[in-house]
């Protein structure tokens, strides 16, 4: 492992309050019961068939803006040039979600039911902690197709945390060299530990990528080939501080984490050293 670095700090907090939707940016965020920040994930959209209606499954769902008041008491919901002319409607968040069920049943055409939760919705119910990147790991990201600058990456990848003042793929030092355990409690020889600002955290795993970040965030128009550009890039930039054999593929970018119930209620803010 590579020796800390004095001018790590974390430099943008990112909360994603309805899963697959718009993130705001907010200058400090709690750490919520479920491990994860307050009000991040809080809502999730599902079908009849039980299954999430997110940005894995469709993507029109990246059509939809959500604009969240900033106390984060009420969300507005809009589809900007939708020819079936689909209301713009103000909701209270989180707590209306039956009148949301509607609003996102009109616009998918088939009943949708919006679900709550304090603990969030998070993909990986093991690293269920805030997912970690570095800002330069954006950067790289932004080289590599012309005309992306850092927000449109930041929204393609939806991490929660981004920390300054590291080299590229500085994160992949967070996991130990040993895949971690389905035991959410179990911890291993190699796990590592590491806090920002006041919250303890446990690294678990280089974050596998799905379908979305190929897609604009605006429009759900792909870049042909993003996969494997962004694939072959990892693979022959991989840092000497990586355990590289935690990477079965190399369509990964930033770290999962595990935070414990002792931290709940803590607060991280911009601006917050990292120490390892």
């Amino acid at each position: 492992m590579i020796s800390t670095i004095p001018s790590a700090r974390l430099s943008n907090i990112r909360l994603h309050p309805i899963k697959s939707l718009d993130p705001v940016h907010v200058k400090k965020a709690r750490i919520g019961p479920g491990g994860g920040l307050e009000f991040d994930l809080a809502w999730a959209l599902y079908s009849v068939d039980g299954q999430w209606v997110n940005g894995k499954r469709t993507a029109a769902i990246h059509l939809i803006r959500a604009a969240f008041a900033p106390d984060l008491s009420s969300v507005t919901l809009s589809v900007p040039g939708d020819q079936r002319k689909i209301q713009a409607t103000t909701f209270t968040f989180p707590g209306d979600t039956v009148a949301a069920s509607k609003w996102f049943s009109e616009f998918f055409e088939q009943p949708v039911t919006v679900r709550h939760s304090p603990e969030g919705f998070p993909d990986d119910t093991v690293a269920y902690g805030p997912t970690i990147v570095s800002t330069a790991s954006l950067q790289a990201v932004c080289d590599l197709f012309r005309g992306m600058d850092l927000e449109e990456a930041r929204q393609r990848f939806r991490t929660t945390l981004e920390i300054d003042g590291v080299p590229a793929f500085w994160e992949d030092q967070l996991f130990g060299e040993e895949e971690r355990s389905v035991d959410r409690l179990a911890v291993t020889k190699n796990t590592v530990r590491f806090r920002i600002g006041e919250v303890n955290f446990e690294g678990s795993n280089p974050c596998a990528r799905c379908p979305v970040p190929p897609r604009d965030p605006r429009t759900g128009e792909i870049i042909p080939g993003f996969q494997k550009i962004f694939s072959d890039y990892r693979r022959s930039h991989i840092p000497p501080w990586s355990p590289e054999a935690r990477f079965d593929h190399y369509y990964r970018m930033a770290t999962n984490t595990r935070v414990a119930s002792t931290e709940t209620g803590k607060l991280l803010r911009v601006g917050d050293p990292v120490l390892l």
